[in-house]
């Protein structure tokens, strides 16, 4: 699909519906409207789609916050990759779900957690949605590493 409008090098990562691809066209929104559309068309369902620069996205990569704990365990470590930067009360909103020990960081627009416990078992997983942050994409930092090193 992606190769299909014209992207060249397009690869995936996994089954998390990241994607990279190469392509002189600028704008994230023009970019990001342009594979929904096409999303949509292909498969019958519209699908927020987050485009980040390969350099934006390395430094999203390096300002993580939460360095020494994704060394420790990178699938505890979740950044939500937002389409329009995070509002600052939104953050001071999610702390309130943050009962066991979380932490919730905003760094450069985009909302990083850190969760010491089971991610799935934690009260602030489920209310990172679109409905209540906007457009945007939670990957842990097992994913984030490896796109960092495809994006390279």
């Amino acid at each position: 699909m992606i190769e299909s409008l014209g992207f060249q090098n397009a690869r995936t990562f996994i089954s998390t519906g990241n994607a990279v691809f190469e392509t002189t066209r600028r704008g994230a929104g023009a970019l990001e409207a342009e594979l929904e559309d096409a999303f949509e068309l292909r498969f019958g369902r519209r699908v927020d789609t987050i485009v980040r620069p390969a350099a934006r996205f390395r430094r999203m990569a390096a300002g993580n916050p939460f360095a020494a704990e994704s060394a420790a365990n990178g699938s505890r470590v979740v950044v939500r990759v937002m389409r329009e930067p995070i509002a600052g009360d939104s953050v001071a909103a999610l702390t309130r779900y943050a009962t066991q020990g979380e932490r919730v960081k905003a760094v450069d627009g985009d909302l990083w957690v850190h969760f010491p416990g089971e991610v799935n078992r934690s009260r602030l997983m489920p209310v990172l949605g679109s409905k209540r942050l906007g457009a945007g994409t939670v990957r842990n930092w097992n994913t984030i590493r490896r796109l960092s090193e495809i994006v390279g």
